[in-house]
C-alpha cells in the first residue's frame, strides 16, 4: 500500500513527539544547545556556544562553552577578554584559534551596534562574524524560542534517508521541510532529528530495528533488497 507524503510526515512528527516531547526538547535533554539553552536562557551564550560548536562534537562544545562562560558571562567581558585567554578555554573545540578572535568579534559589535543585545531578527543575525543560515537560525530557536528551522548534518541526512525530501544541501532541505512541517514544529524539528540521528538513524550503522518508520524509509527498503 502506497504512503502519501503527507501521512510520511504526520508519522514521523507524531513519532519524533512521543519519543523527545514529553521531556521538551528544547529543556536540556538533548544537544549541548539545549542544555545551554536550559541552564542560561540567555541568547548571547546561545549565540557564542553555537558558533562554538561548529564542525565539533556536542561534548566539546558543552566543555568549551563551560569553561569560557565560567570566566566570561557577559558581553562586555567577553568583548575585552584577552585572545590568548579565550583561546585557553574553547580548547577542545575545532578550530579554536579562528572561533576565539570571532567570538570576541562578535562581542565587541553587539557592544557598538546592539546595545550589547543579541538581535532577534534573522537578518540582523545574519551579517555577524562566523554567523551562517544555521547559526542564526539557531539563535532564533534556542535563544528566543522563535520558529526557525536550523539545519545540521542530521537534519539534512535524516529527513532525506527515510524519503520525506529529496535534497542536496542544507539550504535546500530547509525551504523543503519548511513546506511539509507545520510552523508550530519548526522550533523541534533540528532537536527532534539531531537526536534521532544520533541514537536510531546513525550515519554508518543505523538502528533500523528501533526504528517506526520502515514500512516507508527508502534507505530501509534499499537495504532490505540488498541494493
Amino acid at each position: 500500500m502506497r504512503i502519501s507524503k503527507a501521512a510520511k510526515v504526520e508519522s514521523v512528527l507524531a513519532d519524533l513527539a512521543r519519543r523527545y516531547h514529553g521531556e521538551n526538547p528544547l529543556d536540556g535533554g538533548g544537544t549541548a544547545l539545549a542544555k545551554i539553552t536550559a541552564e542560561t536562557e540567555d541568547p548571547f551564550m546561545v549565540l557564542i556556544g553555537t558558533i562554538l560548536s561548529q564542525r565539533t562534537r556536542d561534548e566539546m562544545t558543552e566543555i568549551a562553552s563551560r569553561q569560557l562562560f565560567a570566566k566570561y558571562r557577559r558581553v562586555e567581558d567577553l568583548a575585552r577578554a584577552p585572545l590568548k585567554d579565550v583561546e585557553r578555554l574553547i580548547r577542545p573545540v575545532g578550530f579554536y584559534r579562528q572561533k576565539a578572535r570571532k567570538i570576541r568579534e562578535v562581542s565587541q559589535i553587539l557592544l557598538e551596534r546592539h546595545g550589547g543585545n543579541v538581535p532577534s531578527a534573522y537578518d540582523e543575525l545574519i551579517v555577524l562574524p562566523q554567523v551562517g543560515p544555521k547559526t542564526a537560525n539557531c539563535v532564533l530557536v534556542y535563544g528566543y524560542g522563535l520558529p526557525a528551522m536550523p539545519i545540521d548534518t542530521h537534519c539534512h541526512r535524516v529527513p532525506n534517508r527515510i524519503g520525506l525530501i529529496r535534497t542536496r544541501t542544507p539550504e535546500e532541505t530547509e525551504e523543503a521541510l519548511k513546506r511539509i512541517i507545520p510552523k508550530d514544529n519548526w522550533i523541534y524539528v533540528n532537536e527532534w532529528f539531531v537526536r534521532f540521528g544520533k541514537e536510531v538513524c546513525k550515519p554508518i550503522g543505523p538502528r533500523c530495528n528501533l526504528c517506526s518508520f520502515t514500512s516507508f524509509c527508502t534507505y530501509y527498503r534499499t537495504r532490505r533488497r540488498g541494493g
